[in-house]
């Protein structure tokens, strides 16, 4: 296994100077741009994994134990990062290694300054949630020094756990039409999202197939929340006064603010119109009326994660792996269930 020894020897820089940079500390001790990238150039060529445990007990750490990071965008879907540690600490305790849990939120697009990540000194693998379409270009272009699991984005590159949002978006067109709809419509979280922006597409595309009737006024971009969902509705109302029979918003937080903006104009849920959530049923079963949803598997896909992760630290697997789950609709009085 290569050492800092070997890797400052090949870049041609002091044991020190290499120990500052993979640490993470370059810019701190104005160690230039170029001689930074020279020196993880070099420790990825030689494939360096820092010992993180060593490193630790030299600073008098109690105990030592492999650190799993979890990266979670410090945006409005961070409502969701409850049901997912619940996941992820039932999986940390169905196994019999023990590992620590280090939360490492980060602002969505900027993922790439997050130097713990590039140095990889920090912690012995991680998960990156939901990141951006930014951050994902970020990543298929970086050279990580640890090991990767992608939560709800696929990747030819990294280990990836997700649903098929392109499909869920086609399902929930199909349950549309087979419900009788023909002008329908969609609300969406104005966020760099490739998954939600798959869903969109293949609920278009299937209603396309299908020959609903899609008004781009019908089509609304929102903030990522209930005030977002209130006043998309409300500019659907004021606009043309017009709605279409049945709605899919893709996302539960928007869907609560649409149903309380439909409650506000006199609009009758599901009887003048239908609407479709996704994402936290946990959370809609109680809203009135009880909201239809896209059920994530969010619990089941977290331990997913943390599997794939901790075979790669131990290496009995290597090289990118996917997990598919399925998404359900999940059927309530918004679509007209009892």
């Amino acid at each position: 296994m290569a050492s800092i020894k070997d890797i400052a020897q090949l870049a041609n820089v002091s044991q020190g100077t290499a120990s500052i940079v993979l640490n993470g500390k370059g810019d701190q001790y104005r160690i230039s741009a170029l001689t930074q990238q020279k020196i993880y150039e070099v420790a990825r060529q030689l494939n360096y994994r820092p010992n993180i445990s060593a490193r630790r007990l030299r600073s008098g750490g109690e105990t030592v134990l492999p650190i799993i990071a979890l990266f979670w965008a410090l945006d409005t879907r961070t409502v969701l990062i409850s049901r997912f540690l619940h996941g992820l600490q039932k999986e940390l305790a169905s196994i019999e290694s023990e590992y620590e849990l280090l939360i490492q939120p980060y602002v969505g697009t900027k993922l790439k300054e997050m130097r713990s990540l590039i140095t990889g000194t920090r912690f012995n693998g991680a998960i990156i949630a939901i990141p951006t379409e930014e951050d994902e270009e970020f990543l298929e272009q970086a050279q990580l020094n640890v090991p990767i699991v992608l939560y709800q984005r696929s990747s030819a590159k990294y280990a990836s756990v997700y649903v098929d949002s392109y499909g869920t978006g086609k399902d929930v067109a199909a349950m549309f039409a087979a419900r009788g709809h023909r002008k329908v419509g969609a609300l969406v979280p104005n966020v760099s999202s490739k998954a939600i922006r798959l869903r969109k597409e293949g609920f278009l595309a299937k209603a396309a197939e299908l020959g609903l009737h899609v008004e781009p006024e019908h089509i609304l971009f929102s903030d990522f929340s209930e005030r977002g969902g209130y006043e998309a509705i409300q500019r659907m109302v004021e606009t043309d006064g017009q709605l279409p029979s049945a709605l899919f918003v893709i996302s539960d937080q928007m869907a609560v603010g649409a149903l309380s903006a439909l409650h506000t104009y006199g609009k009758r849920v599901p009887q003048d119109i239908e609407m479709i959530g996704y994402d936290d049923d946990e959370v809609t079963r109680f809203t009135i009326p009880s909201l239809s949803t896209v059920h994530l598997p969010v619990e089941e896909m977290a331990g997913e994660c943390v599997r794939m992760l901790t075979d790669l630290m131990h290496h009995k697997t290597t090289g990118p792996s996917s997990k598919i789950f399925d998404a359900h609709i999940v059927v309530r009085q918004s679509c007209g269930a009892n």
